[in-house]
């Protein structure tokens, strides 16, 4: 599924010596995960139950965290699954 609005150009920070010609060449690609491959995503129960008592515990509406895992290509170089297993609640500060 290719959705042009969605999409962002990369950048880059700026430096003071580029290592590459910054010139766009050639026609525009799509390089969206699920241009070329069917993506999986598999949650482990404990990591979710830990982000759900944190949010609870929570007194704020909304608030910032991470969730941790992997990312692999199945064997059969067709899909691609993330796997969260950690869940990380971030600093305050």
């Amino acid at each position: 599924r290719f959705v042009p609005k969605r999409m962002v150009p990369f950048s880059f920070p700026l430096s003071k010596c580029a290592l590459w010609d910054p010139v766009p060449m050639g026609d525009v690609i799509g390089a969206h995960i699920t241009y070329y491959r069917s993506p999986k995503l598999s949650l482990v129960e404990k990591t979710l139950r830990l982000a759900y008592r944190h949010a609870k515990q929570n007194e704020k509406k909304s608030f910032s965290c991470f969730l941790l895992g992997t990312l692999a290509v199945d064997e059969d170089g067709e899909g691609v699954t993330l796997t969260i297993d950690r869940f990380d609640p971030g600093r305050e500060v």
